[in-house]
């Protein structure tokens, strides 16, 4: 089993683009540019932490030379299957946990062959995408998972790190402390260290049984995959998704209902599609939307509210609608008063279903033989033309929303865009361009 991921994947994407980044700090900001989520190692020296808030850290960002940008998650998700494509290259069976992380399966690699195979992955990758990545190799996922925090860390091992051997696991495992292990978070590290528990070692050795009850069946087989004993083998088929949520922080606040309902439908649209894509309908929509308690001296609203439809569906129209009747059934104004200020709104669903599997109703019933090809004709030109080229008119052109997130230092979707392509220039003896192409 090996995992290999991109370091700091959303800054390398930024650096495979534009090459006077290299050596440089630099950090990507989450939606709205609100918060640093991607740092290179000599962002991480100048001491920006993951979270920091950009309104904090913008003055010193720029004071040292820190290069900024917005997320570019349609860069990024190209990025990501460019690199797991040749990933399948090396191994039979992968699994994609995150848009920056996967685990191969290496069960066909003779055991004195796999760094050498990691460190041909590595190099391959970087040749074919310019993505820099780490490889860590071990008998289960967790310890996998824990080899690829040995190689990140450690510059002298290449990138790679094999915790294969037992003798050499062991080694390691005593110096490694429990907050570095998968799937031990801030409440089970608590319940650990109360038990006297501070290395992967003293996890590993510890009975199964106390383990359990202190932190559920999850907790038994970390210990378990510590052993080198396989609790969670290759998942090559994603499970079927249980609900869907499309959920969004505006780049400025929402005080009428008609910015809230164009709001809320093209978070419906996007609903429609993310279902669709996966041939699933749902029958209930829950819709939200709040005020920010970032707001100093203004009162908190939340509010939520869930539509339940005749049958199930993933037509556009019929989730918009759904969406709009909850924001009519919750919205409040007073007359002379100032209007509530929101900062987030969402829909999500909770009860998926297969769609060509799920009942029909006897009464509403709705008409899926005309909704199935319009639909499809809307995804197929927002495919060819890119996302949001057709949208219903409820949902509004993202050009003109007001409340889109902001993006104010998004870089260009290099792989994605036709106007957006990089472009390389000759210049002649005079300083001038005489030849561009793509």
């Amino acid at each position: 089993m090996a995992l290999i991921d991109g370091n700091s994947f959303y800054c390398s994407c930024e650096r495979v683009f534009d090459p006077k980044l290299a050596r440089v700090p630099v950090i990507v900001l989450s939606n709205n540019d609100g918060c640093a989520i991607a740092r290179t190692t000599e962002a991480k020296a100048l001491g920006i932490k993951m979270g920091d808030p950009w309104f904090k850290i913008s003055a010193a960002c720029k004071r040292q030379g820190v290069r900024v940008f917005s997320s570019n998650y349609t860069l990024y998700g190209d990025m990501s299957s460019r690199t797991n494509a040749v990933y399948r290259d090396f191994s039979p069976a992968v699994e994609i946990y995150s848009i920056d992380e996967s685990f191969l399966d290496l069960s066909d690699v003779r055991e004195d062959r796999r760094i050498e195979l990691a460190r041909d992955l590595r190099s391959t990758v970087k040749a074919w995408t310019g993505i820099p990545t780490c490889v860590g190799i071990g008998p289960t996922k967790t310890l996998a998972k824990l080899a690829n925090h040995i190689a990140k860390s450690i510059p002298e091992l290449g990138g790679v790190c094999d915790l294969s051997d037992e003798d050499e696991r062991a080694a390691w495992l005593c110096r490694i402390h429990i907050g570095e292990v998968w799937g031990i978070g801030r409440a089970s590290l608590a319940k650990l260290e109360a038990m006297g528990v501070d290395s992967v070692a003293d996890l590993r050795d510890l009975d199964p049984r106390p383990v359990r009850k202190a932190m559920t069946v999850v907790g038994e087989r970390i210990i378990h995959e510590l052993r080198g004993m396989v609790c969670l083998p290759l998942e090559l088929m994603p499970a079927q998704r249980k609900g869907c949520a499309v959920t969004r922080s505006f780049s400025s606040r929402i005080e009428d209902r008609e910015t809230m309902e164009q709001a809320v439908s093209a978070h419906a649209t996007r609903l429609g599609e993310k279902l669709r894509r996966s041939g699933l309908g749902t029958n209930h929509v829950s819709v939200f939307y709040h005020t920010s308690e970032h707001d100093r001296g203004e009162p908190m609203r939340s509010v939520s509210t869930t539509v339940t439809l005749s049958e199930a569906t993933n037509d556009t129209l019929a989730l918009i609608k759904a969406a709009r009747e909850g924001i009519a059934r919750t919205w409040r104004e007073t007359p002379g008063e100032r209007p509530w200020r929101y900062s987030k709104a969402g829909v999500i669903t909770t009860d998926l279903a297969p769609l060509a599997d799920s009942q029909r109703a006897l009464i509403g019933q709705l008409d899926r033989e005309r909704s199935a090809p319009l639909m499809a004709a809307m995804d197929e030109c927002n495919r060819r033309f890119g996302r949001g080229a057709v949208v219903p008119a409820r949902a509004g052109l993202e050009a003109k929303r007001s409340w889109s997130t902001k993006f104010e230092m998004r870089s260009p979707r290099y792989t994605t865009q036709v106007s957006e392509l990089p472009t390389a220039c000759a210049i002649d003896r005079t300083g001038s361009i005489c030849h561009k192409t793509f």
